[in-house]
């Protein structure tokens, strides 16, 4: 839901411009430097895009699931590293204390993550639990008044800037299931922390992931998430629900810049004297990748403003992210072939864009796990 539509399309606004202004113009820098400036991130700070989904009593904005997917319509028609920034504080760095966290939790973390000054990163995925989340290895054990943890956590996105890690390890070493996994907040400073190299990957340069090693790590008692065990596979479970949508806004925002360059080139680019986008075969392609952008952004705002009214939405999440990360692709493969042999060239940026998207099939859940999540909630369902 919109709660005030002046004001959210005023903010709108203010994002489309920052983004033409600022975003679009560093793209060929990030890919080169593999960096984020750092007078954009202040620019983010400024804007309040660090605390868009934290509570307006910690600082944030507060924005509704709606709300937030219309900023990132807005904010990821560029090249997707610059959402990355903010996505792991915005999204499953900080979720898990705003749904499950203590009263003492909220406000000893989420103003420092709201204004920016504190980067919150998800440090679930293991070398042996990537889609099997619940058979996560990393154990945290009692020892008196804090839990020592050791593991291997794997491809964790904003590692290498973060300042606090939100920890899924397993509490109770004989419950081989979901049931023995606890949340945590971990100041990435502790003793006991270190990060391996960083990840170099097909794409999303400027965007940093990699390894984070506990070995007798000692995490406080007291930033046990919302101060019960065995419930982490749970909260894990709710913020990915929020994340999915999340993450299929972003599919959305930068299916919508390719389309857009598609589109402008097959009107610019002249064959056999006349532009290629007078041709059929080329407006065929044309449409297709219009009527998956229109689905996309149907099945996201409708799944938003499903979670806003309070259906549980794991299954219409699953549903649009598993579609609008499958159709993202299909949008920026078709423009490859819109551009032809330029595609396949640096300067025209299409072919950044081609191994940029390729992660959002794989992040999140792969699209084969929502294909799991969709099919047994549809199951579910019929038997009552």
């Amino acid at each position: 839901m919109i709660r005030d539509q002046s004001v959210m399309a005023s903010f709108l606004a203010t994002i489309s411009q920052f983004v033409q202004k600022s975003l679009v113009p560093a793209e060929s820098t990030v890919e080169a430097t593999d960096e984020i400036p750092p007078e954009i991130v202040d620019e983010m700070k400024a804007l309040g895009l660090f605390g868009m989904s934290i509570p307006e009593s910690y600082g944030g904005l507060g924005l509704t699931m709606e709300e937030e997917v219309l900023v990132l319509l807005e904010l990821c028609q560029t090249a997707p590293a610059f959402r990355s920034v903010i996505g792991t504080t915005v999204g499953i760095g900080s979720q898990g204390i705003v749904m499950d966290g203590t009263d003492e939790q909220k406000m000893t973390f989420l103003p420092r993550m709201a204004s920016g000054d504190v980067i919150a990163s998800f440090a679930l995925t293991e070398p042996e639990a990537g889609s099997d989340a619940a058979s996560l290895r990393t154990t945290a054990i009692r020892d008196g008044d804090s839990y020592v943890v050791n593991g291997t956590k794997r491809f964790i996105t904003n590692a290498p800037h973060a300042s606090i890690f939100t920890l899924m390890a397993r509490t109770d070493p004989t419950n081989k299931g979901a049931g023995g996994v606890s949340a945590f907040v971990v100041d990435a400073k502790s003793p006991g922390i270190s990060l391996g190299r960083r990840d170099v990957k097909m794409g999303q340069r400027g965007a940093h992931t990699c390894d984070v090693i506990f070995e007798n790590c000692r995490v406080p008692v007291e930033n046990l998430i919302g101060a019960r065990e065995g419930v982490g596979f749970k909260t894990a479970m709710k913020v990915l629900d929020k994340g999915r949508i999340h993450v299929a806004a972003v599919c959305v925002g930068v299916a919508q810049r390719i389309l857009d360059d598609a589109l402008k080139y097959a009107s610019e680019r002249k064959q056999f004297g006349q532009r290629i986008g007078d041709f059929q075969l080329v407006q065929a392609m044309l449409a297709d990748s219009q009527a998956d952008l229109y689905a996309a952004r149907c099945m996201v705002l409708d799944a938003a403003r499903k979670r806003d009214d309070g259906h549980d939405v794991g299954m219409e999440a699953s549903c649009v992210k598993m579609f609008a990360s499958e159709a993202c692709g299909r949008i920026a493969d078709r423009a490859v072939q819109i551009f032809g042999g330029a595609g396949y060239i640096a300067d025209y940026v299409i072919e950044r864009f081609y191994r940029d998207v390729r992660l959002f099939r794989l992040y999140e859940g792969t699209t084969q796990i929502q294909q799991l999540i969709i099919a047994r909630a549809m199951l579910k369902r019929l038997a009552g």
